[in-house]
């Protein structure tokens, strides 16, 4: 897969300084994607916060490499766009899937909701995902199994056309399956994205969310509840205050919020404290205004 034409170089290379390999030699190796793999879902966040700007977000690959290398995250087709043109820059065989996605184990499968990725390492075929939040610390075999990776197990299993992925039940979502037909680029998710940015139904619209994972487990947070998630179980806390939020956001989650003037972020809190109360309110059985997601639970 070679470099598109729009991706700049200085983009790549600060978005491989990102991940802590400015300078490295990257054969295109297994050892080399589980490095690369594991950096990526450690030091760039899956979140949603332009969702709540508002303002648009495009998924050309080339942009969502510029936005990860100026200090942005994003969710699946963000992520897993600018992660299959970096890993195809350096010589890795690198196919995008669309993939459907379960999130709950008695909903029904959604098309279009996920961009996957299988890559070719040492002559065998791998799913690499760094656009799950909460999802996988290193690729895993496209062969089917368990495969327990710190407080998760996860599981691989064919389907009729392709494969399907099942998360942890303590995941944020059920599943999803992909054909093995190849892929599309990253911009032909647009109308699914679209519905991801702008519905009042959308999860991402309804609660602001920041996830990250790291071999001992996963941090989220949605709204202002931070939940942790690992060997020793799960705790959750509430944020109450902006500076603490945005610290989180900056310091936990390592995103750079520096294009986000005083009243951007003012709007943000606010609005994302309004929609904690809404839910507790729900929760307490007082009169809501609009419900958001669980923000302990939900997945947007």
């Amino acid at each position: 897969m070679a470099l598109r034409p729009h991706t700049r170089a200085a983009d790549l290379t600060g978005y491989l300084a990102r991940l802590g390999f400015d300078g490295a030699a990257l054969p295109p190796t297994y050892d080399t994607l589980a490095a690369l793999h594991r950096a990526h879902v450690e030091r760039i966040a899956y979140e949603c916060i332009d969702h709540h700007v508002p303002r648009a977000t495009p998924l050309a690959a080339p942009d969502s490499v510029a936005r990860l290398a100026a200090g942005r995250g994003g969710y699946c087709f963000h992520l897993n766009g600018a992660f299959s043109e970096l890993l195809g820059h350096l010589g890795f065989a690198v196919t995008r899937h669309r993939a459907a996605v379960r999130h709950a184990a008695d909903g029904p499968l959604e098309p279009d909701h996920h961009l996957a990725l299988t890559v070719v390492a040492d002559g065998l075929l791998y799913l690499a995902d760094v656009g799950l939040g909460d999802g996988i610390h290193e690729p895993l075999p496209l062969r089917p199994g368990s495969y327990p990776q710190g407080p998760y197990t996860y599981t691989i299993g064919r389907t009729g056309t392709g494969w399907r992925f099942t998360h942890d039940p303590r995941g944020s979502f059920r599943m999803f399956e992909f054909d093995t037909a190849p892929a599309w680029l990253p911009e032909d998710f647009a109308d699914v994205h679209a519905w991801f940015a702008t519905s009042p139904e959308s999860g991402f619209v309804r609660t602001l969310t920041a996830q990250r994972r790291d071999a001992g487990g996963t941090d989220v947070l949605r709204g202002c509840v931070l939940r942790r998630t690992d060997a020793a179980g799960e705790t959750a806390r509430e944020i109450d205050t902006a500076e603490e939020w945005y610290a989180t956001l900056t310091g936990l989650f390592g995103l750079n919020l520096g294009d986000l003037d005083a009243p951007t972020r003012d709007r943000l809190w606010a609005k994302t404290r309004r929609a904690h109360r809404d839910w507790q309110a729900s929760r307490d059985g007082r009169e809501p205004g609009l419900p958001a997601t669980d923000p302990v639970r939900g997945r947007p």
